[in-house]
């Protein structure tokens, strides 16, 4: 059985804790929560019937402990990390990984001097439609890439900004771009492969924060293909997608619904005869808007550390995701198409001072 710690009891930790908190994941529990309020942290612990703390030192040092689980704000994923790496227990982080690249690189040191393990949650990979979609693209199906786009219309109207002072800040956040779609745009890039060079522009339209809530980038892929990326938090007055396509010469899939979860299209010109029940046996609603995938992220979190695996999302892999997120605000604050690799000038992400 696998310890889990719970650092930060936030809106996310409530699908965590409760995989892991009711016996949803085979071969690990909750063992322990943490939070800097520890009103938010007595609740979770009450509830899971699990100790609660309000420092994570002394959580570490109390408690048995196997992986850490850090859902913090996204501009404290580096600090955390970092300092509990020094415990020398595997570490989960939630996207994204970090909001500057330095940070980014600092965390896979201290992992990697520490003997750790990093994963970096991308739950959206696991979800079954798009399992059988990167299944597809494995296989040659797809054939040369044409087109690739992602689209989040979401809603996030004020009142979810004001539930906490860091949401929508360049220090602990960033927009729509690096919070709602950052799934969405690692996915796009999962099947497209690299990016040599994006071209993005954004506004803040319906609240009151710092950063974006609407944005738009096109993209070139390294092997000749283009992207799309539309993303808003200010679809009103609820969800309606998110969603990915991949067109290329041999065939075409679009997965939507509200959550990456729904198979709209998918046709090959190399018909198989599996092709006739993918729709139907594969396009699965989650309970949520975060899907099914972080149940199946957690059992291949368990899986990785059981069979010494590799994993499908480690620090490395969440560094090139958070790139290209870095490189469209890059491109946002310059107003200019931005090469990749990355040489960061203007743009606020991850900035302390504004």
């Amino acid at each position: 059985m696998i310890n889990f710690a719970i650092v930060g009891c936030g809106r996310i930790a409530k699908r965590h804790s409760e995989l892991l908190g009711l016996s949803q994941i085979k071969g690990a529990r909750l063992a322990a929560v943490c939070d800097v309020v520890l009103e938010k942290a007595k609740e979770f612990g009450e509830r899971f019937g699990v100790p609660y703390y309000q420092s994570f030192d002394e959580m570490m040092q109390k408690e048995q402990i196997d992986v850490v689980s850090v859902l913090t704000p996204s501009g404290m994923h580096a600090e955390h990390v970092i300092a509990l790496a020094k415990y020398k227990r595997h570490i989960v982080v939630e996207k994204p990984m970090a909001l500057t690249l330095t940070d980014a690189e600092a965390m896979i040191k201290a992992c990697d001097d520490n003997g750790v393990r990093l994963f970096v949650v991308k739950q959206n990979r696991f979800n079954v439609p798009v399992v059988k979609a990167r299944e597809a693209l494995d296989a040659g199906r797809f054939g040369k890439l044409v087109l690739g786009t992602v689209r989040v219309r979401w809603c996030r109207d004020q009142s979810y900004y004001d539930q906490d002072s860091w949401r929508g800040t360049w220090a602990y956040d960033g927009g729509v771009l690096a919070n709602q779609a950052s799934h969405h745009i690692d996915m796009l890039t999962w099947f497209m492969g690299e990016v040599e060079s994006v071209h993005a522009r954004a506004t803040t339209a319906l609240v009151n924060i710092e950063a974006e809530d609407t944005a738009v980038a096109t993209l070139k892929f390294r092997n000749g293909a283009l992207g799309i990326i539309e993303a808003t938090s200010a679809t009103r007055p609820k969800d309606i997608e998110g969603s990915i396509s991949i067109l290329g010469a041999g065939g075409s899939v679009e997965i939507a619904g509200f959550a990456v979860n729904k198979i709209r299209t998918w046709q090959f010109s190399d018909n198989h005869v599996a092709d006739a029940e993918v729709m139907d046996k594969y396009s699965v609603n989650p309970p949520n808007v975060y899907g099914f995938g972080h149940q199946a992220y957690y059992e291949h979190v368990v899986d990785c550390l059981a069979n010494d695996s590799k994993a499908l999302v480690d620090g490395h892999e969440g560094r090139q995701s958070l790139e290209l997120i870095m490189a469209l605000y890059e491109s946002i604050a310059s107003q200019k198409e931005v090469s990749l690799p990355l040489e960061v000038k203007y743009s606020k992400l991850g900035s302390r001072s504004s």
